[in-house]
């Protein structure tokens, strides 16, 4: 192991159930939801540098000079009131971008991982708070994680109020990576189309979500607000949800604003089965809930 590089895993997650509902005034909309994290994960090698700033580099794509990671760095520079060294980030990509796995928001609550282990302090969690604020949404949930990086939360308000409770480890999930890219901001605005119908389809209310959770799967009757909007629009994603039905999954959604579509399983090798159906046609992982 080198001297002064820190390594972290940064672990996507998948939404069970995702309620949205309209836009607050601010810009924001409230949602409803829980959030688990998966065994699908992006790994960061974080060094310290000269720079008194944070360089990222990444494996698959050029990210542009300001994004998640730097924001999260400059955020820990402003909170952590200490001095803190500048960092060069050099990030592998595992987690699909603009997939609703929340991979970049994961990414910024590991380098804040790394950078309280290189200052050798351990912030508070309103500190932490405070840093997802000036991040990202779904920063909140990932910043309320354990120390690996890993958890399960009732998601409500814009994503910041973020209650933990104990994770179901018994589940598969057949993640499958329609090859399109939706973006939040068009995702949100259909959504907000969506909304104005009369015949919305309303999911259960947050207080019966872990109830849901901790029930059969066969018998989920949890929905993702985002599914039927982005599914008229891209017709892969509906494919991808009726072929995940036809291979027997438990339970089928969306995860996010997409464009991820998961199939849930309590027999891994009933996953197991269904990717093989799958694979041919689609690109497509096999994850478990950690």
């Amino acid at each position: 192991r080198m001297l002064n590089v820190t390594y972290e895993r940064a672990y996507a997650k998948v939404n069970f159930g995702l309620n949205v509902f309209s836009e607050r005034g601010d810009g924001f909309h409230n949602i409803e939801s829980i959030f688990q994290t998966v065994d699908l994960y992006d790994e960061l090698m974080v060094s310290e540098i000269a720079d008194n700033r944070c360089v990222v580099e990444c494996d698959t794509f050029k990210l542009p000079e300001k994004n998640t990671l730097t924001n999260s760095y400059e955020a820990f520079c402003q909170v952590s009131m200490v001095k803190v060294p500048g960092v060069k980030v050099v990030l592998k990509k595992m987690i699909p971008s603009g997939g609703g796995l929340g991979g970049g928001s994961a990414d910024a609550a590991a380098l804040v991982r790394a950078l309280q282990k290189i200052c050798g302090i351990k912030l508070s969690a309103s500190q932490l708070n405070q840093i997802a604020e000036k991040t990202g949404s779904d920063v909140f949930f990932f910043m309320n994680c354990d120390d690996e990086g890993k958890g399960c939360a009732l998601v409500s308000g814009r994503g910041e109020v973020v209650k933990r409770i104990v994770p179901r480890t018994d589940l598969f999930l057949l993640l499958i990576f329609p090859e399109l890219s939706s973006s939040t901001k068009e995702a949100y605005a259909l959504v907000d189309e969506y909304l104005m119908k009369k015949d919305k389809v309303k999911g259960p209310g947050l207080l019966e979500l872990e109830d849901i959770y901790r029930s059969d799967v066969k018998t989920w009757n949890l929905v993702n607000t985002f599914t039927p909007a982005l599914s008229k629009k891209y017709k892969e994603i509906d494919a991808a949800l009726m072929d995940l039905k036809k291979v027997g999954s438990e339970y089928v959604e969306m995860t996010g604003s997409g464009s991820t579509v998961f199939g849930v399983y309590t027999l891994e090798q009933q996953a197991i089965s269904s990717y093989n159906l799958l694979a041919e046609f689609w690109n497509c992982k096999i994850a478990r809930v950690v």
